[in-house]
């Protein structure tokens, strides 16, 4: 690694803000709490926001309403166990597990890496991360690819997040490495590869479709199921 070990690309300044105010969608929170367990800037930035925020709403006088609480505290029974704050871990982790996989993504794996119920395709692995999916479009998948692996050609429908749990990966954008989100968008098609030093672990949560581009497009969108 030829940088510091902190993470060099971030989440957006409104993604913080909208995870502060728990206004992201459940997807995009689970990748934004992966990354600030690995990034101490913007885990002080969410949390200097969290203060922002909690002192305006001591400041607003508070208006009863009764239909609207009782509207909130009955939707606490909706929220699925497995996907509930501070589940319990389905079994303990061993070390690496622990190393690659902060505690937020464990929990939702529920098992060690060496475990894990990898789907493969050549040299790329996935497998999805259990999340309330609450628009059509939005996914979230744990993505294995081998040391020197070419990404196929592709651009997006959407937005695509990528945090890099392990290894690295380059495109024209920049070069990815732990802790690091790359944010790719309708303007950006690629051909990320990954590092030679190793394999490349990413937690990756697309909004929209991914659009293959290349000669096997369609073999491998059949296996992204885009």
């Amino acid at each position: 690694m030829s940088r510091s070990s902190l993470p060099n690309f971030h989440p957006s300044e409104l993604m913080l803000l909208d995870y502060a105010a728990g206004s992201l969608h459940e997807a995009a929170a689970l990748l934004v709490a992966t990354h600030i367990s690995l990034c101490p800037a913007c885990r002080a930035e969410v949390g200097r926001l969290e203060s922002v925020g909690g002192a305006l709403l001591d400041a607003i006088e508070p208006v009863a309403d009764p239909a609207g609480l009782e509207a909130v505290l009955s939707r606490l029974d909706e929220i699925p166990a497995e996907f509930a704050p501070g589940r319990a871990d389905d079994e303990p982790f061993d070390d690496e597990t622990r190393r690659v996989m902060p505690a937020a993504l464990r929990r939702r794996i529920g098992a060690n890496l060496d475990r894990i119920n990898w789907k493969t395709l050549g040299r790329v692995s996935q497998v999805d991360v259990p999340v309330a999916v609450e628009r059509p479009g939005v996914s979230a998948r744990l993505l294995r690819l081998k040391a020197w692996q070419k990404v196929p050609r592709h651009t997006h429908g959407g937005t695509e997040l990528t945090l890099v749990l392990t290894g690295g990966f380059s495109d024209q954008t920049g070069h990815y490495l732990r802790g690091d989100v790359a944010v790719a968008d309708r303007g950006i098609t690629h051909a990320p590869v990954t590092d030679a030093d190793g394999d490349c672990i990413c937690l990756a949560v697309v909004d929209g479709s991914i659009k293959l581009t290349g000669p096997i497009g369609r073999v491998v969108g059949l296996f992204l199921r885009t």
